[in-house]
């Protein structure tokens, strides 16, 4: 039982914590883009990967943005893989996406990428790729935010309140910011099924 207390007071410890302003630079952003037509990208790696996809069904449905994630396709995704590297998978996709200066990089990540660590250093490819083509970059992060917080446009950095839970809270509340994201009542476009029930 001390372990379940302890747990979900690190919870509560991470929502008091949490940079608010950051969250609202990301939506404001999210509209913008959402305006000029452009596409939102979402690059992550293990838990953060299945956030991503949820993410994007949720940008697609509610906000009304085009959005896409390379570990949707896992025929793709291990190809370029095989072929090219790992270092080189989200950068030669972004590529093929044919990436514009008025489409979005949005990471999930526990460490948010690091060269010198030689830690998701694909993501740090895509991300200079990114800034390289000029488009905007978000990020979801934990940590220090890693390469992702020195780079994003917009970037929450969930805080880190216990050494030991860093990666279950950070992907967990990905989840939860996601989740605030698009049913803000200035983005979303469409409403959620049990939401809509009378």
């Amino acid at each position: 039982m001390n372990y379940i207390k302890q747990y979900l007071d690190e919870v509560k410890n991470i929502v008091d914590s949490t940079h608010q302003r950051s969250i609202q630079q990301i939506i404001e952003s999210m509209i913008e883009l959402r305006q000029k037509g452009g596409r939102l990208f979402l690059l992550g790696i293990g838990g953060s990967a299945a956030n991503c996809s949820h993410a994007v069904n949720d940008f697609r449905k509610i906000c009304g943005i085009e959005c896409y994630t390379p570990t949707d396709n896992v025929s793709e995704l291990t190809a370029r893989t095989n072929d090219i590297g790992w270092e080189s998978v989200f950068v030669d996709w972004l590529r093929g996406s044919k990436l514009t200066s008025s489409d979005g990089v949005f990471v999930l990540s526990v460490g948010g990428g690091s060269s010198e660590k030689n830690i998701s250093v694909n993501l740090v490819r895509a991300l200079d790729y990114a800034k390289e083509i000029g488009a905007k970059v978000f990020g979801i992060v934990g940590r220090d935010g890693g390469y992702t917080a020195k780079v994003a446009d917009a970037c929450v950095i969930i805080p880190s309140v216990n050494p030991e839970t860093i990666t279950p809270h950070t992907e967990s509340f990905q989840s939860i910011i996601l989740h605030l994201i698009v049913s803000h009542p200035s983005i979303k476009v469409s409403e959620m099924k049990w939401e809509s029930v009378k």
